[in-house]
This record gives structure tokens, C-alpha cells and sequence, in this order.
């Protein structure tokens, strides 16, 4: 009996491994030689962080030491709010990803340090991730654990002495108490004595749409000139109220400098100047020419009536 010698397979080749689960993610890996970051398992399943916390720790430790990473710079990079990032910085200091705190330069400014950590509970070391130009094989990376880590416990700030080995980001600290009356206050252009018992009533009121913003008389009396600025631009009192009250930060101890800050910082444009319209046409009750006047009557060429000569 001849042999059978097919000429096709039996059926067309799977470009899926065979042992790919049938449900579930399918992970295709390239391996990186240059620019990687190796993450541990513990932060990409952490449990006790949020999806931001994560993915904003993932970028934070994959920048290079002295990378600005302020709220502000922050928001400007990703689409994230101010108020969501400092929740997600939060986070993770209250889980040992990030230590921040305040340190006094040489000539005077204060900043703010911050050390990331790649794994917490560590001790700060300096920074021996590789140059992105580094041809490092992710086989002589530190293995990572396979399993979620239990929460860890907050890590304390560093001692003062201590060098902090990653100053990942300088911010100037906000205007001491002392030092904010000195801040040059908006002012309106025309004073306008009921503009500015509106401007009164509307600081005196604040803290009842937030009981953090009490303030005392002498700061009702010095910011009330800048409120009345808004007003004569054109803000309504509630727009103004909803700017003064909205995502305030937390453990706010000096209310009047942070609204001066706010009433100096986002002042409005003043109001366009509407050009003023011509006068309407009239026709000359003498010699019947158009001219523009506010009022019927005779132009400039014709001798004024005897209305108008009495």
C-alpha cells in the first residue's frame, strides 16, 4: 500500500504560544537594553495605592536625580488636576514611596527636598540606576518580588543633618505670615463707597462658605480695597467667593496671606473700553444737509434759529 504524503499541514500554524491561558492578559515581552526602569511588583499591585499613586511613582522613579517634580510642574505635564497630584504625592509619602521636607539654602530660601523611594523602608543611598545610555542587561537587575508586599508602614523624615541623597524637586515655600502684608495688594481704580461695603460684607462672609477662611478685622479692612478691584472689573461677588473658598490646602494656618495671595495672583483683566457710538444723523432744518448731532437743529454752516439764537 503507497504511503500518504500530504503536501499542506493539517492546519495553519498558531502564531499563539500553546501555552497561552484562554482568558486573561497575554503578555508579549521585548527585552530592553537602554533607557528602563525595573519597578517592583510591590508598587504596580500595591493595593493601598490609587491607579494615580501608582503610575505617578512609576514616572517619579523613572526620572533622573534632580528632576522637578512640584504640583505645579506636574500639572502642566499631564492631564491631571493640581488638587488630584497632591493627593497622589500624598499617597505616597503616607505609604514610604516619597519623603519631603523643608531645608534652608545658604543665602536664606527655603525649598523643598524630596528623596523617592524605589522600595520603602530602605535608608537614602545615592542613585545608582543606570545612564539611559548604559547597555545594561535587565538579567543583572534585582529580581523583584513575584507578590503584592503588604502595606508598609510611613516612613519618619529624615534627620535634619542628613544629606538627602535625590533633591528631586525645589519649591520656594509659601510668604510667611509676617511678611504678606507687605505684598502689594490690587486697588480700584475709582473708589466707589458701595463697591467696597459689598467687598466688606463678602470677606466677613467667608467663613461661612468655609470655616477655615475666619478672618480678623484688620484682614477684612486691608484685602477689601482688592475684592472691590475684582468688582470693578467686572467679577460677581460669587465668582469672587467661589475663587477665594475653592481646593484649599490642607493644615491651613494663615487664611488672610493666602487670599492676598489669591487677590494678587488671579486679578482679572480689566473691562474692555466699549468705543462710544456716533451721534445719528440729522437733516438740517435750514438747508436740508445731514449732519450728526444728538438732537434735531441746524449744522455748523447755517446761522442758529431764533430758538436757539434766545
Amino acid at each position: 500500500m503507497a504511503l500518504v504524503q500530504p503536501s499542506v499541514p493539517s492546519r495553519a500554524p498558531s502564531s499563539v504560544p500553546a501555552d497561552t491561558p484562554r482568558s486573561g492578559v497575554v503578555h508579549v515581552n521585548s527585552r530592553h537594553t537602554a533607557r528602563y526602569t525595573v519597578i517592583g511588583n510591590h508598587l504596580a499591585q500595591h493595593r493601598g495605592l490609587s491607579l494615580l499613586a501608582i503610575g505617578l511613582a512609576v514616572h517619579i522613579q523613572s526620572l533622573p536625580a534632580g528632576a522637578r517634580i512640584g504640583i505645579k510642574f506636574l500639572a502642566a505635564r499631564f492631564p491631571e488636576s493640581e488638587h488630584r497630584i497632591a493627593g497622589a504625592l500624598r499617597e505616597l509619602e503616607r505609604h514610604g514611596y516619597l519623603a519631603r521636607t523643608r531645608e534652608r539654602l545658604p543665602g536664606g530660601r527655603v525649598v523643598t527636598r524630596t528623596v523617592s523611594y524605589n522600595q520603602p523602608g530602605t535608608h537614602p543611598h545615592p542613585d545608582t540606576r543606570p545612564h539611559p545610555d548604559a547597555r545594561t542587561s535587565p538579567a543583572t537587575a534585582p529580581a523583584t518580588d513575584p507578590d503584592p508586599a503588604p502595606t508598609p508602614a510611613p516612613l519618619p523624615a529624615p534627620a535634619p543633618g542628613r544629606a538627602l541623597a535625590e533633591p528631586v524637586s525645589e519649591e520656594p515655600a509659601p510668604e510667611p505670615p509676617g511678611r504678606a502684608a507687605h505684598v502689594p495688594l490690587p486697588e480700584p481704580a475709582t473708589p466707589d463707597l458701595d463697591r467696597h461695603r459689598v467687598a466688606v460684607a463678602l470677606l466677613a462672609d467667608l467663613y461661612r462658605h468655609e470655616p477655615r477662611l475666619l478672618l480678623a478685622e484688620r484682614d477684612v479692612r486691608r484685602l477689601a480695597p482688592a475684592v472691590a478691584a475684582w468688582l470693578e472689573r467686572g467679577a460677581a461677588p460669587d465668582a469672587v467667593r467661589r475663587t477665594l473658598t475653592a481646593h484649599l490646602p490642607e493644615g491651613l494656618r494663615h487664611p488672610a496671606a493666602l487670599l492676598a495671595h489669591r487677590l494678587t495672583a488671579l486679578l482679572p483683566p480689566p473691562l474692555p473700553v466699549r468705543p462710544r457710538r456716533p451721534d445719528p444723523l440729522q437733516t438740517c432744518e435750514a438747508c436740508d444737509r445731514a449732519f450728526r448731532a444728538p438732537e434735531p437743529g441746524r449744522c455748523r454752516g447755517c446761522p442758529p434759529g431764533p430758538a436757539e439764537a434766545a
